[in-house]
């Protein structure tokens, strides 16, 4: 089945945007937009759309809206695949479980009524996993066994799409980076650490000693490019990530080199509250490679590379 109508939830965050670009240079495709409105931008994860909902398709917050409305609006749109990128990283519990919980499980009830025959991609996280044994790759038939609220609100979400009934997938997204990565997240806030501090300064962080799965966002894009096209079924939950743990410290390096900064990394301050006790995360990206014939292609340091030419106000400082 040829997928043209798409409809991107959350197009204007930071893997939202990312995934819009990339679906409107599908041949045939027309794109369909979808978030929020009133202005909410990106700040804290994913959810967003253009100021005021200009230029939107669709105007829904799915923490919120009822069902037989958003039901109705998708009726009228009668997409062939919904990408659900909306989804929010940080503030109070009751917004992560509102957004990240109660948003697709709303959505796929909509979907049921309104458009049961079209492709449903939501974005997972890792962080739906929780701890890991150090040195194993996660396998989606790991269990889940998140730490805290955050984590929880996104595996209640995956459990929401894969007990649908629609035709679903959930890309288990590991950690994102590129240009516009949110500074509630630690590239982004490194890197406007990086533009504030002075070239040979001090810039403090928590912890840098924990190993993550870092991926890029355009490698992501193209994940969910693939899920939407792929023809016949799909699995329920397939992992998307660069299949390596890379230990905290050296992004961190990494981004100090591709921005410039000389100075010094003092690891006094406060770290992620989202994974504090989480010390190793690795993706097993077999299935992506199987199922969808997806596989990164970007490194880390294009990844980082993107992040920090996209920091606003930065003058060209980047090192070869």
């Amino acid at each position: 089945m040829t997928r043209t109508r798409i409809l991107v939830l959350g197009c204007g965050g930071f893997l939202g945007s990312r995934v819009t670009a990339r679906l409107q240079r599908t041949p045939g495709a027309r794109i369909l937009r979808g978030g929020r409105g009133a202005g909410d931008g990106a700040k804290g994860g994913t959810r967003g759309g253009p100021k005021g909902g200009a230029g939107l398709d669709l105007v829904a917050d799915l923490a919120t809206v009822p069902v037989d409305v958003l039901a109705r609006r998708l009726a009228a749109l009668a997409p062939d695949a919904v990408v659900d990128c909306a989804g929010v990283v940080a503030g109070r519990a009751s917004a992560l479980c509102a957004t990240n919980a109660r948003g697709p499980a709303a959505l796929c009830e909509a979907m049921a009524l309104a458009t049961p025959s079209a492709r449903l991609v939501h974005l997972g996280s890792a962080a739906e996993y929780g701890p890991a044994e150090p040195g194993a790759a996660l396998a989606e038939s790991a269990p889940a066994r998140p730490e805290g609220v955050y984590g929880a609100a996104k595996l209640a979400g995956t459990l929401a799409v894969t007990g649908s009934g629609l035709d679903a997938v959930v890309l288990r997204v590991f950690n994102p980076v590129g240009a516009g990565s949110p500074t509630s997240g630690l590239p982004g806030r490194l890197a406007a650490a990086f533009r504030e501090a002075p070239r040979e300064g001090v810039v403090r962080t928590g912890s840098l000693a924990a190993y993550r799965d870092f991926v890029a966002a355009d490698d992501v894009a193209d994940a969910v490019a693939l899920a939407v096209a792929a023809p016949g079924s799909v699995p329920p939950v397939v992992n998307i990530g660069s299949g390596e743990a890379t230990q905290v410290r050296t992004l961190a390096a990494e981004l100090a080199s591709v921005s410039g900064f000389t100075g010094r990394l003092e690891e006094s301050g406060r770290g992620s509250e989202r994974s504090a006790g989480v010390s190793w995360h690795q993706a097993d990206i077999t299935l992506a490679a199987y199922a969808l014939g997806w596989q990164p292609t970007r490194t880390l340091r294009d990844a980082l590379t993107a992040l920090w030419a996209a920091v606003p106000g930065e003058p060209v400082r980047i090192s070869p």
